[in-house]
């Protein structure tokens, strides 16, 4: 395989790399790499793993190529808070981005624009069928350790889960914050819009940044299509629920004919091996390095090959 520097969009330029397989025959299946939530980097680095570079070098050497880059907020956090500041949303943050990755792809002769897919993990994956549907016109969706429930209800979900493992003084600290920025999301979807941009919630967000995305859910956009759709769920995953998400997917897709959903045993949210089965240490999972599952790749490369 060879990795080769492009860059994604001209307003806010990201820098990135297109990574080709070095076996087959051209033109290649591609797939655009989406990030989960917070600033990070074309890898997808938290702490010392960098999940997207295994997936995307894993795919080259399956004969699929792969586009990753920095997220907006990763390179131009300043500027786009500048210029957005409390209208951001997540087509600001990361939908406008995915498709400029995929029109990229599509102007490029060594890859079949017919069989362009879309790898949205975690807030990504919430987010894949959106893109899709906004202008990413993929030919199928793979969803890593997403949801189609609401942003805000997973979080109150983590939060609460959290607080039941922490011990004073550290409980009473979250709580009080907890019971701070709880109000704010409450009735969020009888707010008009301007209402909803008057409330900060911290980290250059309003309270729209949650409204804008939870108005139509990826469940939403799901119902609406039979597009190839692959569902890759951990099983010890602490950031989302086998049950409420995984369960949710299954009774969303179950009149897709061209659906897969797998549970992954033994894998954490970042799609490797678990070391903890508490939500307190949940970052503690990333600070050992270690690879994404062979077995996810591989599936991820024959389902693509399969469906494109």
């Amino acid at each position: 395989m060879k990795s080769e520097k492009i860059t994604i969009g001209k307003k806010y330029p990201l820098k990135g790399l297109l990574t080709i397989p070095s076996t087959g025959n051209a033109p290649y299946p591609a797939v655009v790499l989406v990030q989960g939530s917070g600033s990070t980097d074309m890898d997808e680095k938290i702490y010392k793993i960098r999940p997207f570079k295994d997936i995307a070098e894993g795919l080259a050497k399956h004969g699929v190529a792969a586009i990753r880059y920095d997220k907006r907020t990763f390179t131009h956090a300043k500027k786009l808070f500048k210029d957005v500041g409390k209208d951001l949303t997540v087509k600001e943050e990361t939908i406008e981005d995915a498709i400029f990755a995929a029109d990229l792809l599509r102007k490029d002769p060594r890859i079949d624009p017919n069989k362009i897919f879309i790898i949205g993990h975690s807030l990504g994956g919430m987010l894949a069928p959106r893109i899709d549907a906004e202008g990413g016109n993929f030919a199928g969706l793979v969803l890593l350790a997403g949801s189609p429930r609401r942003l805000e209800e997973i979080m109150k979900e983590q939060q609460t889960e959290a607080l039941k493992t922490l011990k004073f003084p550290l409980k009473w600290i979250v709580k009080k914050q907890i019971d701070k920025l709880a109000p704010k999301l409450e009735n969020i979807y009888s707010l008009t819009d301007e209402e909803a941009k008057a409330v900060n919630f911290g980290r250059g967000m309003t309270v729209y940044y949650f409204k804008d995305m939870g108005i139509k859910t990826g469940a939403d956009y799901l119902a609406e299509s039979t597009k190839p759709v692959f569902v890759l769920h951990p099983e010890n995953d602490l950031q989302v629920s086998l049950e409420k998400d995984f369960g949710k997917y299954k009774e969303i897709l179950k009149d897709n004919p061209n659906a897969t959903l797998k549970v992954y045993e033994g894998l954490n949210h970042a799609f490797m091996p678990a070391l903890y089965n508490d939500i307190s240490k949940a970052l503690k999972e990333f600070k050992v390095a270690r690879h994404v599952e062979e077995e996810v790749i591989f599936d991820i490369a024959e389902w693509v090959k399969v469906n494109g």
